[in-house]
């Protein structure tokens, strides 16, 4: 394969490693998502050597890139989990808002996303490979266990969602509240900026408010994130491990 060294694994390799991880996750963790999205829609009225700063950078531009073309996927799961409408209903919530508010209303909770995902994904892989690096000092030299990738990416992973749960928390609201706006005749495209709804939210319910659906979050972040990477880390040792028994074989 040219497109891969001797000891590494192809792209397509990769994508089946990570895809792998994707998968076993959203099929362990999706009840606690649920959850949090129920708790969150309820209102009353070290080391540069680590982790260079140009990767960081490259996977903030990623995770903005891949926040815009799922925003209107995120939407319609956030309204299926929060108000348990069936797909007949969400699609005519649907129709009504890109009747009255264009495609842009697809798109509603895009800027709370972009500030929690972005953010979450340079935090995660951050601290992933702090703790990760940490945790190999009671290793041999590049020996990275299934388990060791475990912890290192629960830890990351608890971190990232602390920190960004305020805007988890606009984002849900700001999209749960698709629907209820059209039924009142209210353009969604004149909703409250992220700062203002945060500052609103805060005022109603205080501190706690913008940290609502904070143990569901934690309980699921921390697994999901530890689950994903380590399956991932698990994939990848497989076909290299493969790839090499290939080589010496042939």
């Amino acid at each position: 394969m040219a497109d891969q060294d001797p000891a590494g694994i192809s792209p397509l390799q990769q994508m089946v490693a990570s895809g792998t991880g994707a998968v076993v996750t959203s099929l362990f963790m999706t009840p606690l998502d649920v959850v949090k999205v129920r708790l969150q829609s309820q209102r009353p009225s070290m080391a540069s050597e680590l982790m260079p700063s140009s990767r960081l950078w490259s996977l903030s531009y990623t995770k903005l890139g891949t926040v815009t073309v799922i925003s209107p996927l995120e939407l319609m799961r956030t309204k299926l989990q929060a108000q348990h409408v069936s797909y007949r209903e969400l699609g005519a919530c649907v129709r009504t808002a890109v009747a009255q508010g264009g495609w842009r209303s697809l798109w509603l909770g895009w800027g709370p996303t972009a500030l929690r995902d972005v953010p979450f994904s340079a935090l995660y892989w951050f601290n992933y490979e702090l703790v990760k690096s940490w945790l190999n000092g009671f290793r041999p030299k590049d020996q990275t266990s299934v388990g060791m990738s475990f912890v290192a990416g629960g830890i990351s992973g608890t971190v990232a969602a602390v920190l960004t749960l305020p805007f988890d928390v606009v984002k849900t609201q700001r999209q749960v509240a698709l629907g209820a706006m059209e039924a009142v005749r209210v353009n969604p495209l004149h909703v409250d900026s992220t700062w203002l709804l945060l500052r609103r939210i805060r005022a109603e319910s205080g501190t706690k408010g913008l940290f609502a659906g904070f143990l569901p979050r934690i309980i699921k972040a921390a697994p999901s994130c530890a689950i994903m990477i380590s399956t991932y880390e698990f994939g990848k040792s497989f076909f290299q491990r493969l790839n090499q028994d290939r080589l010496l074989g042939g």
